[in-house]
């Protein structure tokens, strides 16, 4: 435990310094609710509604810093790491796999709760945000949305040989996830056609999860975004750590 504490108090500074995660997963969600919030306001979601958009809209925010952090940031320091040599150095220490992934992990996952206490705050202070759902089951379907996001960031990173491929890889996965899932472009909006599209991403079911949590929707509706966030984490984290390559 002493070893993984260690770890993540290096790594964190480490992110901090490269300021890379500290505009994208901290920086930019604020920047997107200010911005939704002075378009939207208290406006209702959809006419009769009893809900605002701004409410409907809070599970989505909620995503960016997950989606910066995992599908992005994560996989990209791992291969850094792996072709400066980093990892070969671990390799003969007692780090494992497993040890090193989850520190990385819980760097981002850091990163991602800041990011919604400060939507929160921002949201509740300046545009009457009131949370009407569960905390408690939205933090569940946070938290799981989160490690299968952090998954794919794993198994990109784990896999990848060099930070041009796991570049390559990590923008195809992030930018239409980031555009289309829903996180930045709100999903009720989109035409029919690009709706039925983003069903196929696995963070615009995430999304309706959290979606269903804030709101206290239905709960039929929830169940499959949980068996598919629930599948992504069992694959993407057991061929991350079954390939994982130190060098």
């Amino acid at each position: 435990m002493n070893k993984f504490f260690t770890m993540l108090k290096t790594e964190l500074k480490l992110s901090v310094r490269g300021m890379d995660m500290v505009i994208f997963a901290l920086c930019m969600p604020v920047v997107v609710v200010v911005i939704l919030g002075i378009i939207y306001g208290d406006k209702p979601a959809d006419p009769g509604a009893s809900y605002s958009f701004l409410q409907q809209s809070f599970g989505a925010l909620s995503t960016i810093a997950i989606c910066a952090g995992g599908v992005m940031g994560l996989p990209l320091v791992i291969s850094d790491y792996r072709q400066k040599k980093i990892l070969k150095r671990f390799k003969v220490t007692p780090t494992s796999p497993v040890l090193l992934l989850a520190v990385q992990a819980a760097v981002y996952a850091i990163y991602s709760l800041l990011s919604l206490g400060l939507i929160t705050l921002v949201l509740s202070l300046f545009f009457g945000f009131e949370f009407t759902g569960s905390w408690g089951l939205f933090f569940g379907a946070y938290v799981l949305v989160m490690l299968s996001m952090f998954s794919i960031g794993m198994m990109v990173g784990g896999i990848s040989p060099n930070v041009k491929i796991a570049s390559v890889a990590a923008s195809l996965l992030y930018f239409p996830m980031l555009i289309f899932s829903g996180a930045t472009l709100p999903y009720e909006v989109m035409p029919r056609v690009m709706q039925r599209v983003a069903d196929f991403m696995p963070l615009t079911q995430g999304i309706k999860l959290l979606k269903a949590a804030a709101l206290g929707l239905a709960g039929e509706s929830v169940w499959l975004p949980i068996v598919v966030m629930c599948a992504f984490l069992v694959v993407c984290v057991g061929i991350s750590i079954r390939f994982f390559k130190w060098e």
